[in-house]
């Protein structure tokens, strides 16, 4: 995954916008409670709270972590310092992927981890599992982002949810008039927008395609976008495939499709709200956005904690400090995202906040399919181990790019 990196003005428009998309898991949207627990690493969580260790290192995704460097009224890490004790070094990581090498080298004490890299942590030995009973603000965190199976295996936490979005359809009124209720869109070979789409640059964007194969050919027998047989995947693949045709260009970091909604090199295609209000605020061009009838993928991020945290009561603090509702709100409305925390929708500057992320909508919910890592033991709950891994989507997904 690679998120936003260049937050500053651009991100206090949005953030002062507040008016985008996010949801919330539940077991049908979401996918199974847990994820199978063959092959998890035998590794305890924490019993009890020792004193803080007075230092903390930690990966984030940019504007996770914000310390009043880039917007002097923007920092939360300092009040959790002078609270704590625990002096904050925070690596903004640009992926995923970076963010499981970083973890890998032992140095950090935790992570703020998105679906497509939470189980390559837990599987690999990485991260623990969290004692929830040690994190005051957890009981109040939406019960549809626990136990999940992006989040959990095993039967248990590995990690604090903290906020999350949709990955939706946006599209340029003017040239896309009639306005698209389905993804076909853009996975139809004859979509009269061709040179024009624009996709997601990543392996886990296969999923989007099997989420669509799910609703349009029911004989695949695909039941969760994250758990696909050889067949599944081979089908996902094809179609992606004859996508790869209509594309325009593929996009990861966002001011790349800013720019080309901006230009009309790109009119339709996936994104996440917070750049559609980018786009908005800009001013060159309309964009509109929707939720398809076949449902989206999503992001839901989790903080987790070194299997070997050289300072894991520092981590434990911080978890609850950043779930906390005031702090959880301003990271929502800073970065762009709906909160984890069900009480930091009395806290958002903008009291209609949560209302356009819809924090709180159950019935959002069972629209999205947040990203979880695929892996030969199927993900799914099934029990089943004949799915594929995703070492095999990065492979499959540098094909279709070709």
């Amino acid at each position: 995954m690679i998120r936003i990196r260049k937050f500053g003005a651009a991100l206090a428009v949005a953030a002062a916008l507040a008016v985008t998309i996010a949801g919330c898991s539940s077991g049908t949207g979401g996918g199974s409670s847990t994820s199978s627990a063959a092959g998890l690493p035998n590794i305890a969580a924490q019993k009890k709270l020792g004193a803080g260790e007075g230092k903390l290192n930690i990966i984030v995704w940019a504007g996770y972590a914000e310390d009043g460097s880039d917007d002097p009224t923007v920092d939360w890490v300092t009040p959790f310092e002078k609270q704590t004790g625990c002096q904050v070094s925070a690596k903004t990581a640009g992926t995923s992927d970076e963010m499981v090498q970083l973890m890998r080298t032992g140095q950090y004490d935790g992570v703020s981890a998105s679906g497509d890299a939470t189980l390559r942590l837990i599987y690999g030995g990485d991260v623990a599992p969290v004692n929830t009973s040690l994190v005051s603000n957890y009981a109040t965190i939406s019960d549809f982002l626990k136990m999940k199976a992006w989040n959990s295996a095993g039967g248990k936490m590995y990690g604090i949810p903290h906020g999350w979005g949709a990955n939706v359809l946006m599209y340029n009124p003017a040239v896309v008039t009639t306005a698209p209720d389905s993804w076909s869109v853009v996975f139809d070979k004859n979509s009269p927008y061709h040179g024009k789409i624009t996709a997601y640059d990543s392996p886990i964007y296969i999923a989007d395609a099997a989420l669509y194969l799910k609703a349009t050919d029911p004989s695949l027998g695909i039941k969760d976008p994250y758990a696909l047989t050889e067949k599944q995947l081979d089908a996902a693949v094809a179609l992606l495939k004859q996508q790869n045709a209509n594309i325009g260009e593929y996009w990861s970091d966002y001011t790349k499709e800013v720019q080309a909604f901006e230009s009309g090199s790109s009119v339709v295609g996936t994104t996440w709200q917070v750049i559609a209000n980018l786009v908005q605020s800009d001013g060159k061009v309309k964009v509109d956005t929707v939720v398809p009838k076949e449902g989206v993928t999503g992001w839901s991020d989790t903080w987790m904690i070194a299997a070997k945290a050289k300072h894991p009561n520092c981590m434990y603090q911080w978890m609850n400090w950043i779930t906390s509702p005031k702090v959880n709100a301003q990271v929502a409305e800073w970065f762009g995202e709906a909160p984890s925390q069900t009480k930091a929708c009395t806290e958002t500057t903008d009291p209609k906040f949560c209302d356009s992320y819809h924090a709180l909508d159950a019935s959002y919910a069972a629209k999205i399919h947040y990203w979880t890592t695929p892996q030969t033991n199927c993900v799914d709950g099934s029990g089943k181990t004949d799915c594929t891994a995703y070492s095999e989507w990065t492979t499959k997904w540098q094909q279709i790019k070709g």
